[in-house]
């Protein structure tokens, strides 16, 4: 088994995207993104579509497999329409293993470098459910085929009984970020405290108020940056690794150029704040 690549410090995500998918992936490669984002989710998701273009990429000599992190997910029947991945009335564990094998397949791959659950089953608490697909999770990643866990759309409560509980413990946790709760404040400070990865996504789209806000204005004017840059240099610098799913190529390379420029102390604190009291 090789070593496991090196978490890119931006993923680029493939939700949405439909028939765009395969060539909206290799923009993103052409930009310089090294990390992709997907899930074996027809109903959001074009898998397949995300492989080919990797296996595209490869081939071409452009990159090996072993350049590139790829994160997927498995979805549990709630969030899937008609288009399974796995036998819809087999047991949870056979279902993660059924999405998996998929996976593979639709990816051109003997492994993933993340694999999530896409979100507990219910609003509150894990069901058995939940620990039977986590247990899944933890064997596959035993094998090396998933070499690290993570699990998107959790609660502060739902991720410290996961922690508390798990055998293999998250490495990544993804959730979609607003700013009116502190950027999601709990569960990052949770991560931060248990050497967890805090995906930040919908960054732009779930706070599109923040974009104007003062202190976002000013800290553009000073760099000679965009808005969308500045939240996304804001995440990258208070430890998120942001997500990003445009289909622009030019708004692509903007937001890796976020790598390059610094937020003062204090513009970090009030884009922290920023939100708070907001309404969404």
């Amino acid at each position: 088994m090789t070593a496991a690549v090196a978490v890119p410090p931006f993923l680029y995500g493939t939700a949405w995207k439909e028939d765009r998918t395969e060539a909206l992936v290799r923009l993103a490669l052409e930009a310089g993104f090294r990390g992709i984002d997907t899930a074996n989710q027809r109903r959001h998701y074009f898998e397949a579509a995300v492989g080919a273009a990797l296996a595209a990429w490869i081939d071409e000599g452009k990159a090996r497999r072993e350049d590139l992190f790829l994160q997927t997910k498995f979805t549990s029947l709630g969030g899937q329409d008609h288009r399974l991945p796995y036998d819809a009335h087999a047991d949870a564990a056979t279902q993660v293993r059924q999405s998996f094998a998929s996976s593979l397949e639709h990816l051109r791959t003997t492994y993933v470098d993340s694999y999530v659950l896409h979100g507990p089953s219910a609003r509150r608490g894990l069901p058995d459910e939940d620990w039977e697909v986590w247990r899944a999770m933890e064997a596959l990643h035993a094998t090396g085929q998933a070499r690290r866990l993570g699990v998107s759309n959790v609660s502060l409560e739902q991720l410290t009984a996961l922690h508390q509980g798990a055998a293999a413990t998250p490495a990544f946790v993804q959730n979609r970020c607003f700013a009116v709760n502190g950027w999601d404040h709990g569960v990052r400070a949770f991560c931060g405290q248990h050497g967890i990865v805090y995906q930040g996504f919908s960054l732009l789209t779930a706070n599109t108020h923040v974009l104007a806000t003062p202190v976002v204005v000013g800290a553009a004017r000073r760099t000679g940056r965009t808005p969308a840059q500045v939240v996304f240099r804001f995440a990258l610098q208070v430890g998120m690794l942001p997500l990003t799913g445009t289909s622009s190529s030019t708004h692509m390379k903007e937001d890796l150029a976020c790598l390059g420029f610094e937020l003062e102390a204090e513009e970090v604190r009030g884009i922290e704040t920023c939100g708070l009291g907001a309404g969404r």
